[in-house]
């Protein structure tokens, strides 16, 4: 598996530090592990706004394997190479965990290799999820061990088991895939456990140990409650708010598709981020997968049938998902499921090949292997026929790959064929990588953090960016560029600058309206007259309520700024060697966001006791009633009190936490305080969750193991020859 990644880093040594890993996952692992360094847990940053939930973002607070990740970050100023040996060994974990799910299946030692190396090297996986979504590489890798250990839980001798055969290893690993905070993951093990129970059933004809195995599965459910709770219950105020079932047609995979898994150069047609014809080989798997099919001994399969009926069903469960519904809720782009696809026929096709692979009858064979092959190129052709000499010399090395093959099978062994089939990997991939490089992808953001921090203003306080990534040409995106002056995404994050822009795919529905703020921070044009206008029941800018201390405006989108007056209270700031990129506007009085207290107040006075990201304590007196607006975005989850009694809040312009104070205060304690929403029901249900893995290792399994004797009925029919 190593050498399969040093061939795709010699193509590209970018390969892995691309798109969101470059603009969400890399940033956001070095400001968590500060803060964690610190001693603050960051669920919640708050001059981060829409972008400062962690308790929703994709940020496995509650994982430990993504927290000790994150711990680590801080000190390795190269990024690139960081995230590059993180995904590498995660990668690792994915192939590792391919390869005993296969021999759990029965599966020979040298196809599980094959089936291992080959998942890592798959189109989609590599091309997406190893290259940009880091957590859905994680959260995978961490299902194919929770597959395996399943497998290995229900068909264990209970006579004779070993504690790996138990349901401990289910649980950590359905936990650990349930916990990096990716809805897919979570969701694709919950359907592999429900394949592996009903495979099970028609396998074993027994009902117990499937439902010991739906049993271990809810426990651990019950434990990753806490990971999905808080985005459930602050749906409403979020983007997600109004999702349901709806079909699109975009990246909706076509089953024809399947006809472009074995041959290198496909680039498959659907409707995606490029138009139709895309320019990645999303839908390749491994370049054996198909002609390989006419070396299985389909009339000996029948024999194996029942015992791999979850195996079948599980990728039946997925091929129907790859061509839609769109969106499912929070489940969309059908596509993302690819890779579920591609680990299930790798493990079909190299269970099948060991247990019934036959290459002595090699000439028949062999013309229906060309036979397969030509099928792969007429779908190539037709998906992208522009691209015929390319497909023309795929089909001549998968031919020759599959006759080697065939060859060594016969003359070497199985062992050798297969050091044959992983050998021939790394070159395909190390040109399909080469081939679509750079990667459309790439936001091009500087690898070294220190480089990049000494080339950007040195912004004190919080700022907020108005400005627009689509504005920036791909030539301009450089250090040298606009990335030495204008942040997207969590980039500010690499420089420890404290940005209201960040990157989010939650968001918050009424503060991304009120700057028309997108996910990866951009604005549009009107933001900053909004930013610059008075909220009418305060009389205070919106900034101001913010507690924002500097505001940058990208040259492009407001190419004549400033030749306007500032704001009032405002000032223009130089910045040379900037400002072919940005304007900045700074408060004449200094700073504002280091002041502790509430962000305006009416009729109340005040003494700030603490504060801290997600508490603010403070002593108020109001003789009349007075209000309190504070510079926090009134997510789900906070709590008012007022000498200890619990007094409520309401939002200014559906925002901004207000807090009524009544007449007659003197000198009370007020605490502002959040948790996640149904912080509670997690605890309580993890605590659940792991009572009942401690029943089922100790208890249940225990009487699980007992004999159950035939019925009455079964003794009296039974022949006694000494009756």
């Amino acid at each position: 598996m190593f050498v399969g990644y040093l061939s795709v880093l010699l193509a590209n040594a970018r390969h892995f530090y691309t798109d969101d890993t470059e603009a969400q996952y890399g940033p956001m692992w070095v400001m968590l592990g500060r803060h964690l360094r610190e001693g603050r847990f960051p669920a919640l940053v708050p001059w981060e706004w829409m972008s400062g939930n962690y308790s929703m973002e994709e940020a496995g607070l509650y994982n430990p394997p993504q927290l000790l990740v994150d711990l680590i970050a801080p000190s390795v100023d190269n990024l690139a190479l960081y995230v590059t040996v993180v995904k590498m060994i995660f990668s690792i974990i994915a192939a590792l965990g391919v390869f005993r799910v296969c021999l759990a299946y029965g599966a020979r030692a040298p196809w599980a290799a094959v089936a291992g190396v080959a998942f890592p090297l798959s189109g989609w996986f590599l091309f997406f999820d190893e290259a940009s979504w880091a957590t859905s590489l994680t959260g995978t890798a961490w299902m194919l061990h929770a597959w395996a250990s399943a497998i290995r839980y229900v068909r264990a001798d209970g006579n004779d088991r070993h504690w790996s055969q138990g349901p401990i290893p289910v649980f950590v690993f359905l936990y650990l895939a349930i916990s990096v905070q990716y809805v897919f993951p979570a969701v694709e093990s919950a359907l592999m456990i429900v394949a592996v129970a009903v495979g099970e059933v028609v396998y074993k004809r027994a009902w117990r140990p499937s439902l010991r195995l739906l049993a271990v599965a809810g426990c651990a459910g019950l434990a990753g409650l806490e990971t999905y709770l808080p985005g459930m219950l602050s749906s409403s105020v979020t983007w997600r708010g109004n999702e349901r079932i709806l079909n699109e047609d975009f990246l909706n995979v076509p089953w024809s598709e399947s006809l472009n898994a074995s041959l290198p150069s496909t680039v498959p047609a659907f409707t995606g981020w490029w138009g139709y014809v895309q320019p990645l080989p999303m839908v390749y798997i491994a370049w054996f997968l198909i002609p390989l099919l006419a070396f299985i001994d389909w009339a000996a399969v029948r024999h194996s049938a029942r015992e791999l009926t979850g195996l079948v069903l599980f990728a039946l469960i997925f091929l129907m998902w790859t061509a839609g519904p769109g969106d499912i809720g929070p489940l969309r782009w059908p596509a993302r499921v690819l890779p579920m696809l591609a680990v299930a026929l790798l493990v079909l096709v190299c269970v099948l090949l060991s247990r019934h692979g036959s290459f002595a009858d090699w000439r028949r064979r062999g013309i229906a292997a060309g036979v397969l092959i030509g099928l792969l190129f007429v779908r190539s052709f037709s998906a992208a026929p522009h691209l015929v000499i390319r497909h023309l010399v795929a089909v001549a090395v998968v031919a020759a790959l599959t006759a080697a093959l065939v060859w060594l099978a016969r003359t070497r062994g199985i062992a050798a064929a297969c050091v044959l089939a992983i050998l021939a990997m790394f070159p395909i991939a190390y040109d399909q990588v080469r081939a679509q490089s750079p990667t459309p992808m790439s936001y091009d953001f500087p690898e070294q953090r220190s480089e990049a921090k000494a080339a950007f203003p040195h912004f004190e306080g919080v700022t907020l960016q108005l400005a627009d990534r689509a504005l920036i040409p791909r030539t301009d995106q450089s250090l040298t560029g606009a990335w030495g002056s204008l942040a997207f995404g969590n980039y500010a994050k690499n420089l420890h600058l404290d940005y209201v822009n960040a990157y989010t795919p939650i968001g918050y529905r009424k503060f991304s309206k009120l700057l028309c703020m997108g996910w990866d921070g951009s604005t549009c044009p009107a933001a900053y007259r909004t930013a610059f206008s008075v909220e009418p029941s305060t009389g205070r800018t919106f900034v101001d309520l913010m507690k924002v201390d500097r505001v940058v405006l990208q040259r492009a989108q407001y190419p004549d700024a400033r030749n306007q007056p500032a704001p009032a209270g405002w000032k223009w700031v130089d910045y040379p060697d900037h400002e072919h990129y940005i304007w900045v506007l700074e408060r004449e009085g200094g700073q504002i966001s280091t002041n502790p207290g509430p962000a305006y107040t009416r009729d109340v006075t005040y003494t700030q006791v603490g504060r801290d990201s997600v508490t603010s304590r403070l002593r108020v007196t109001s003789g009349e009633g007075g209000r309190m607006v504070f510079a926090r975005l009134a997510w789900p989850g906070y709590r008012v009190t007022l000498d200890g009694k619990d007094i409520g809040f309401h939002t200014v312009a559906d925002i901004f936490l207000a807090v009524d104070i009544p007449p007659g205060t003197h000198y009370a304690d007020l605490v502002v305080s959040r948790r996640p929403p149904g912080w509670k029901i997690g605890i309580a249900a993890a605590l659940a969750g792991l009572l009942g893995l401690s029943l089922l290792q100790w208890v249940i399994d225990a009487i699980a193991e007992i004999p159950i004797p035939p019925p009455m009925s079964s003794r009296r029919t039974q022949w006694n020859p000494n009756r």
